[in-house]
C-alpha cells in the first residue's frame, strides 16, 4: 500500500503524500528523522520502529499526525501509533455472506451496550444470532473527535476509534461474529471527511475546491492530484478486507460523492470490494437505479442500496406526520407502491422537492435495502423518537411485517426488534468553541433537538437499555424465520387494496393487512403462520371480521409440498 506505515522485520517504512510541502520528517519518539521527497510528492524513510511505538510528520506546514494512522490512542490531534497487522485469527470455515441471505442489524457501537465497546457488541453476538440476524452493520468507526458520537465526522480513515476499543478490539468483534456465522458490514464515509483534526487540507489537494457538502469537506476525485486521492480511497477499502476481515461496505450519503471522471469513483469501490468476494451497499436519496444497475447496463455495479421512499411512505400513513419530506407521502397507495415498485418517487413529480425524482426500477428486490427505522430517521428527529413511541402496538407489528416479508432486504434498527423505547439522539464530542457553538444551533435550528448534542446526556440517554418486550421480540423472530424460509428476492406479487386493507400474494404466502377493523373474502385454504390481532385460524364461508392487524397464510399447496 502508498498509504500509511509498512512493519517488516528489520524496520517500519513510513509514507507521506503531502504534494504542497517541500520538506517532511519523521517525528519518532524524541528523534527527527528526514524524509526523501519523490516526484509526486511522496516521503518516504525506513526507521527502526515496532508496534506501540508513537510518531507524528513535521512539515514546513506544519506538525501533523499520520494522515493514513492505524490507531490515535490520544485522539484526533495527537501522536499516530504503530499497529501490528497480526491477529491469531479463527474464521475460517466462514463462508462470506450472500445478499440473498442478507437480514442487517444497525448498531452504533457507543450506544448498543452500557460498556459502549466492541467488545460490549460481542457479548451480544450469541442474541443476534438466535434472533436471525445475518449481518451486523456497524456505524461509523473511522477516528473522530472525541469520546462519543455518530461516527460521520471521522478524520482518519484507517484508525479504529480509541473510546471503541482500537484496531484489537474491531478484529476481535469480527473474528467471534464470524465465528457464529455473522458477518459484518461497516458504515464508511467516502463523501467528507470531517473538520475537527483534519489536517490533510494544509498538504495536498486531498479536497475539491469545486464541489461541497453540507457535512464537511468532500474528496477530491476528479482534479487536479486526483489519482492519489482515490488510491487513499481505495486502499482504505483493502486494508478493511485485507487485515480485518470486514465483508461489506455501506457507503454514505453516495448523492454527495460528486466525480467526473471517465470512470466514477463508485464504479472503482465495487470493483476493489467485488475482487474481494466482498458486498458494497450505498446510501443514495437520488431513486437512481443507475447505483446499482451492472456495468453492462451503464451502471455502477454496486450491489445493493438503501430506499428510504419505503420507509417515508410507511412513516407518514402510520403516523400521521406530514412535516418536511413526509409532506410527499401518507397515502396507502404509497405503501403499495414502495412494497411493488421499490421507488414512490420513480419519475413521479415530488412536491417537496419541487420537481420531478427518481426513474423506474427493474431489478430484484436484493438490489435494496428498506427498513422502518435506521440512525438517521430516527436520530434526526429532535427528541429522537423512536417507532415504538409513535404508533399504537397493532401498527408496529404491521410496519414490522411489511418489511420483513418484503422482496427486499431488511435491516433492523438496533433494539427495534424488542420495542425499546429510549430515544437515539445526535450527540458528539468536539473540542473547537467555534464548532460546537454551530453544531449546537444547527441542530436546533434543522430539528428542533432542545437537548445539548454536546453533552454526556444525550449520548447516555441514547443507550439501549435492553427491557426486552417478549410479544414484541417474538414477532420479529417469527418474523424472520417465515422470511428465510419462504421471502426470496423475487419481485412478483398481486397487491390488492380497498379503504385501509391490503392483501399481499407473494410466493407461497397470502397476507392480509388491516388498518382499521374491517371485513374480507378470501380465497385461500391456507394455515396462519403468524398474525396479529383478531385473525381466525378457519376461515368461515371464505368471509373474515378482523381487528385491526395482520396475518400471513401459507397456501395450501405449498403445505402438501413441503
Amino acid at each position: 500500500m502508498m498509504f500509511g506505515p509498512l512493519i517488516e522485520e528489520d524496520g517500519v517504512n513510513f509514507s507521506l503524500w503531502a504534494p504542497y510541502c517541500s520538506r517532511a520528517s519523521l517525528k519518532l519518539g524524541q528523534e527527527i528523522i528526514p524524509m526523501d521527497r519523490d516526484e509526486m510528492g511522496y516521503f518516504r524513510v525506513k526507521a527502526e520502529a515496532k508496534p506501540g511505538d508513537k510518531y507524528k510528520f513535521v512539515t514546513d506546514r506544519g506538525e501533523i499526525p499520520d494522515p493514513a494512522s492505524r490507531f490515535q490512542p490520544d485522539g484526533v490531534h495527537g501522536y499516530s501509533q504503530l499497529v501490528s497487522p497480526l491477529f491469531p485469527w479463527e474464521d475460517q470455515e466462514w463462508k462470506g455472506l450472500r445478499k440473498e441471505d442478507l437480514i442487517i442489524y444497525e448498531i452504533h457501537v457507543g450506544t448498543f451496550t452500557s460498556e459502549g465497546t466492541f467488545e460490549g457488541v460481542t457479548h451480544r453476538l450469541d442474541y443476534l444470532s438466535d434472533l436471525g440476524i445475518t449481518a451486523l452493520e456497524i456505524m461509523p468507526v473511522a477516528q473522530f473527535p472525541g469520546k462519543r458520537g455518530w461516527g460521520y465526522d471521522g478524520v482518519y480513515l484507517y484508525a479504529v476509534q480509541n473510546s471503541y476499543g482500537g484496531p484489537s478490539g474491531l478484529k476481535k468483534l469480527v473474528n467471534e461474529a464470524h465465528k457464529r456465522n455473522l458477518g459484518v458490514i461497516l458504515d464508511v464515509v467516502y463523501n467528507h471527511v470531517g473538520p475537527e483534526g483534519n489536517y490533510m487540507n494544509a498538504i495536498g489537494p486531498y479536497f475539491s475546491t469545486k464541489y461541497k457538502t453540507p457535512w464537511g469537506l468532500t474528496f477530491n476525485y476528479d482534479d487536479y492530484g486526483s489519482d492519489e486521492v482515490r488510491r487513499f480511497v481505495l486502499e482504505n477499502l483493502e486494508y478493511w478486507m485485507t487485515e480485518f476481515h470486514i465483508d461489506g461496505f455501506r457507503l454514505d450519503a453516495v448523492h454527495a460523492i460528486i466525480d467526473n471522471s471517465p470512470k466514477h469513483i463508485l464504479e472503482e469501490i465495487a470493483d476493489v470490494v467485488h475482487r474481494h468476494g466482498k458486498l458494497v451497499i450505498a446510501e443514495s436519496d437520488l431513486n437512481d437505479p443507475r447505483i446499482v444497475n451492472p456495468k453492462e447496463r451503464c451502471g455502477y455495479g454496486i450491489d445493493a442500496q438503501w430506499v428510504d421512499d419505503f420507509h417515508h411512505s410507511i412513516h407518514a400513513y402510520l403516523t400521521g406526520e406530514r412535516q418536511g419530506y413526509y409532506s410527499d407521502y401518507g397515502s396507502l397507495e404509497d405503501v403499495i407502491k414502495a412494497f411493488r415498485d421499490v421507488f414512490v418517487y420513480d419519475g413521479r413529480y415530488s412536491r417537496f422537492r419541487g420537481k420531478t425524482h427518481g426513474r423506474p426500477v427493474d431489478l430484484d428486490g436484493c438490489s435494496f435495502v428498506v427498513y422502518i427505522q435506521n440512525h438517521d430517521q430516527v436520530g434526526n428527529r429532535g427528541k429522537g423518537e423512536r417507532l415504538s413511541t409513535l404508533l399504537d402496538r397493532e401498527s408496529l407489528k404491521m410496519a414490522a411485517a411489511l418489511y420483513l416479508l418484503s422482496p427486499y432486504i431488511p435491516m433492523i434498527f438496533m433494539g427495534e426488534e424488542y420495542g425499546e423505547t429510549t430515544p437515539f439522539y445526535y450527540f458528539s464530542d468536539f473540542s473547537d468553541p467555534e464548532l460546537i457553538k454551530g453544531v449546537r444551533e444547527g441542530r436546533k435550528r434543522e430539528n428542533g433537538q432542545e437537548m445539548d448534542p454536546q453533552s454526556e446526556t444525550a449520548f447516555n440517554s441514547s443507550k439501549l437499555t435492553w427491557k426486552i418486550n417478549e410479544e414484541i421480540h417474538r414477532l420479529y423472530k417469527e418474523l424472520i424465520a417465515i422470511r428465510k424460509k419462504y421471502v426470496n428476492c423475487d419481485r412478483k406479487l398481486e397487491i390488492n387494496s380497498r379503504d385501509s386493507l391490503i392483501t399481499i400474494k407473494k410466493g407461497a404466502l397470502f397476507m392480509i393487512f388491516a388498518f382499521k377493523e374491517d371485513e374480507i373474502k378470501v380465497n385461500t385454504s391456507g394455515k396462519i403462520l403468524i398474525s396479529s390481532g383478531s385473525f381466525p385460524h378457519k376461515i368461515h364461508d371464505g368471509v373474515i371480521r378482523v381487528d385491526k392487524g395482520f396475518a400471513v397464510y401459507l397456501e395450501e399447496t405449498e403445505q402438501q409440498s413441503r
